[in-house]
């Protein structure tokens, strides 16, 4: 067997890997993230986004939105990591996607360090979110049976 041979068979291996189990992967990746910033929300000072959403939703009382926005993300860690539901998962996910980008729009001066390029810690806390965009919109591909495959 010539190394083309050996390369093509040992690549169509770990392609066919990654499609058997990168959506499975992805899933309870993100759905990891979800529950541990949630969960992190429900404990006052422990989570490094409270001071962010404390001063981006200041027309509700952030003492009772926190604790609704924890629940909610941990509703969606728990639906992702279990692979249950996963419309109604991904749909509380679009939903609460938004509300991650006002910061944006309502305290500019905490997202940039110089506008357009220059982020702060918190303006890339909230541009990451188009990566867990992006990996629920593939999820959302596979609602209906759709799947990876190594072609």
């Amino acid at each position: 067997m010539g190394f083309a041979e050996m390369f093509d068979k040992t690549d169509e291996a770990i392609t066919g890997w990654m499609a058997r189990y990168g959506l499975i992967i992805m899933r309870i990746g993100l759905g990891i993230i979800f529950l541990w910033f949630g969960a992190l929300k429900f404990f006052p000072g422990l989570s490094p986004a409270e001071e962010l959403v404390r001063n981006t939703v200041y027309f509700v009382d952030p003492d009772l939105f926190i604790p609704v926005l924890a629940a909610w993300e941990v509703l969606i860690g728990v639906g992702l990591i279990v692979g249950r539901f996963m419309r109604v998962t991904l749909l509380l996910l679009f939903l609460q996607m938004p509300g991650t980008v006002l910061p944006i729009l309502v305290l500019p001066e905490v997202v940039w360090t110089s506008f357009p390029f220059g982020l702060t810690l918190e303006g890339q806390y909230i541009i990451k979110n188009l990566v867990l965009v992006s990996a629920g919109l593939v999820l959302g591909a596979t609602v209906r049976g759709g799947k990876l495959v190594n072609s």
